[in-house]
């Protein structure tokens, strides 16, 4: 047996852990692409992926799914948020809760973590800062560019950039909307409200 064809026990490849973890191959890529799966390539140009990284990834999904209520059972939405400060997140689950409308929160602290939600939960829509440690907005955004049928309409960017690096950040994103920090409830509720309208009608 090849190099390129041979699986250990302690390596796996990139479509034996798409199975195992229940999610697309493009998926599993994208995460090794990104450094959210850690992969050595063989001489064939193959990857492998370390069993104990992939077993890690699927305890951490029983612990979601062991939640007592899913989006997916009663047929809701999923929204994410990308934010790295603690206390901004507080403020998001709170206007979410005092709004009442038909979808779940989801929350990752930086682009790894988001990149790792999206390829698991599916989020409808997700609403990012663009600086954070780690991975940042922006290098999250060009990884989903065309991948995972991530659009730029299920994009919505929150930041506190300055107003000439905002412009910068336009230029980057095209597409996609841009608010400023104090976060713009008024003005995301309501794009909010679209995307799930638009979802009821499919």
């Amino acid at each position: 047996m090849s190099e390129d064809t041979e699986q250990t026990t302690d390596f796996l490849s990139t479509r034996k852990a798409a199975v195992i973890l229940g999610v697309a191959l493009s998926t599993i890529q994208l995460w090794v692409e990104t450094g959210v799966l850690p992969a050595w390539k063989t001489v064939g140009g193959h990857r492998r992926i370390p069993r104990a990284a992939v077993e890690e990834m699927a305890n951490k999904q029983k612990l979601i799914s062991a939640a007592p209520v899913s989006a997916k059972q009663v047929n809701i939405a999923k929204i994410l948020v990308v934010e790295d400060d603690a206390v901004q997140l507080e403020v998001y689950r709170h206007n979410f809760a005092e709004w009442d409308l038909p979808f779940e929160l989801l929350t990752a602290s930086d682009g790894f973590d988001g990149l790792m939600a999206i390829g698991r939960e599916s989020p409808d829509l997700i609403i990012t800062d663009l600086r954070m440690p780690g991975m940042d907005g922006f290098r999250m955004i060009r990884h989903l560019r065309g991948k995972i049928f991530v659009n730029d309409s299920d994009i919505i960017v929150v930041t506190a950039l300055e107003a000439s690096e905002m412009e910068a950040a336009r230029a980057l994103l095209p597409g996609i909307p841009i608010f400023s920090k104090p976060v713009p409830f008024i003005a995301l509720r309501l794009l909010i409200e679209n995307k799930l309208d638009k979802l009821q009608k499919h």
